[in-house]
Parts: C-alpha cells; structure tokens; sequence
C-alpha cells in the first residue's frame, strides 16, 4: 500500500480499478485547514490525463510494472510487432500504445516494453539515440555551436531544432525524454 503523501513522479498505483502512473504533484499545506496533494495523474491503459486532490492519508495498491526490452521489427496493418530476444516470442501492439515512441525508434531498434499483470501497454523508446536527418536547410561554412537553430526531420518523421552547422544526411544523438539534439555521431 501506498498513501498520496507518498506520491512521487513515477508511481505507479490502483484506484477505482484502473491503473494510474504519478505525473505531477505538489505537496500543498495551506496557513488554514488541512494538507492535501494536488497531482496530475494518467491512466496508464487508456492514456487519459487527469488532474485530482487527495488526502495525504488516502491509501492506494501499489501497482507493480514489468519492464521488458524487446526488439522493434515492423509495422502491418496498423499493428507493431516487437520480439523478446531470449524466447523469440512476438508481440502485437497497437499504434495507441506505441504511439510516442515511434519518434524515436526504427527498425531492429530495442526498446522497453511495459507490462502490468501480462498484458503490454506501453512502449519506452531507450534514453538516446542515434538518428539520420533526412529533411533540413544546409548548414553555412563557420557556423558554431554557439549561435542558432533550424528545423530538422528525422528518418521516423519526428521534427527538432538542430544547431545550424547541422548538415542533411548527418547522424545526431537525440535525449528521447525531451526530443532533444544531444551531439553529432561520427
């Protein structure tokens, strides 16, 4: 068990029979009255979001997430099919649980993939990763790291600002927790 004053970004718990994952929270503890916890919570199967005060004192059933890294083999008719690399099982998931990590991942790409009571609900594209940009304006001669960005699109379709010295054609490491540009890879 678990109680909201227990709540930290990440926590997974069960709540009128569905399973929730701690998005944001504050502790609040107003001059008057009594302390609560303000949190943004999302339903980890359907997606939704939503924003709820608890008691400190409430009491949730921890919810306990698998995680396990598969390998990105192809998409078929709006299905994605994942591998486990040691039972070479395959896996079918729709494009709702996979949708964000499409961004980041290709194919033969590992990635993580969640699971609670069995059933897989959720992709997680690895922290970084290298990427070809296929689409952007070519760089200028004596560009720097320090000045300037410009719109870049990545062989998933996913769009960034890179620095301007960034060239078509280049790889660069992206941080997937915030779609970021990292650095070139030689």
């Amino acid at each position: 068990m678990i109680t909201a004053g227990d709540f930290r970004k990440g926590v997974t718990f069960e709540m009128d029979g569905a399973i929730y994952v701690v998005v944001e929270f504050l502790h609040v503890k107003p001059g008057k009255g009594s302390p609560f916890v303000r949190t943004k919570i999302k339903n980890i199967i359907t997606g939704q979001v939503q924003e709820r005060t608890f008691n400190p004192t409430d009491k949730f059933k921890i919810a306990v997430i698998e995680k396990k890294d598969m390998q990105y083999l192809y998409n078929e008719e709006g299905l994605y099919y994942f591998m486990d690399m040691e039972t070479y099982d395959q896996i079918p998931l729709n494009k709702s649980q996979v949708e964000d990590a499409l961004n980041f991942i290709t194919e033969n790409m590992m990635a993580s993939i969640q699971f609670y009571e069995g059933n897989a609900f959720s992709v997680v594209p690895p922290n970084f990763v290298d990427l070809t940009i296929v689409e952007c304006e070519p760089g200028l001669q004596g560009d720097t790291s320090k000045a300037g960005y410009k719109p870049a699109k990545l062989e998933t379709g996913f769009e960034l600002m890179v620095p301007l010295f960034v060239n078509q054609g280049e790889k660069i490491k992206i941080d997937t927790r915030d779609g970021s540009y990292m650095e070139r890879v030689k």
